[in-house]
């Protein structure tokens, strides 16, 4: 186990250290995405940040909006909007987008105050050396105690396909659980292993923590993965 950990928090460092995107300035994304380009691409929300990346099939810009409202002066947000656009004959194409929103009721632990993009965690690099950018999109929420009773959503998309990782936070044992998609885990192993790679800096960082033996149920392609 700590050899393989190794080996990750390796294919980390290494992937981080090439082929990194650009973060636009505000004057690039007001230049590039005018009113009426937000209006056709259907962005619907504030631009939070824009990043431009390139792989063998062009240029690409990763779009995130976040729809924000105030709590006692202190900034929160409703909604999430991302979109991955494509630069394709000087004309700006969506490939795929994501949408999410805060649970004010219903939440399986408690009602949700804020959902935000978790600039931090994502990546999009070409993790399995094939040309093509490999994007991993997290975001989060935060509930009564923080992120301590958020969601986490961990997105993938490979080759245009999205696999997903969801995972509910609890302060109690039974409160957390996290589901993967099947399809996770027909990803080329080095993507298989960068996500955990990300998880377990997740952790590292407490912002998530995700059930007991969560490696080894992932190494068995276990779908629905308990507090033990």
């Amino acid at each position: 186990m700590k050899n393989t950990l190794i080996i990750i928090c390796f294919l980390i460092i290494t992937l981080a250290g090439f082929g990194q995107p650009k973060v636009l300035s505000s004057q690039e994304v007001d230049s590039i995405f005018t009113s009426e380009v937000k209006r056709q691409l259907n962005i619907r929300f504030p631009l939070f940040r824009v990043y431009e990346y390139s792989d063998h099939s062009g240029k690409h810009y990763l779009v995130l909006a976040e729809d924000g409202y105030p709590e006692n002066d202190i900034p929160k947000n409703d909604s999430i909007q991302g979109l991955s656009i494509k630069v394709d004959n000087e004309q700006l194409k969506t490939e795929w987008s994501i949408s999410d929103f805060r649970l004010k009721q219903g939440s399986e632990v408690s009602e949700e105050t804020s959902i935000w993009f978790w600039a931090k965690y994502i990546s999009l690099v070409d993790i399995d050396k094939d040309g093509f950018s490999d994007p991993i999109v997290i975001y989060g929420t935060s509930g009564l105690n923080g992120t301590q009773d958020g969601r986490i959503k961990i997105l993938t998309f490979y080759k245009g396909a999205k696999r997903a990782i969801r995972h509910q936070n609890g302060i109690l044992d039974s409160e957390r659980h996290t589901q993967v998609d099947s399809y996770f885990y027909n990803l080329p192993v080095e993507i298989q292993g960068y996500v955990k790679g990300l998880m377990l800096r997740m952790m590292n960082d407490n912002d998530a923590l995700f059930p007991n033996g969560w490696e080894e149920a992932m190494q068995k392609k276990k779908i629905r993965i308990d507090e033990r």
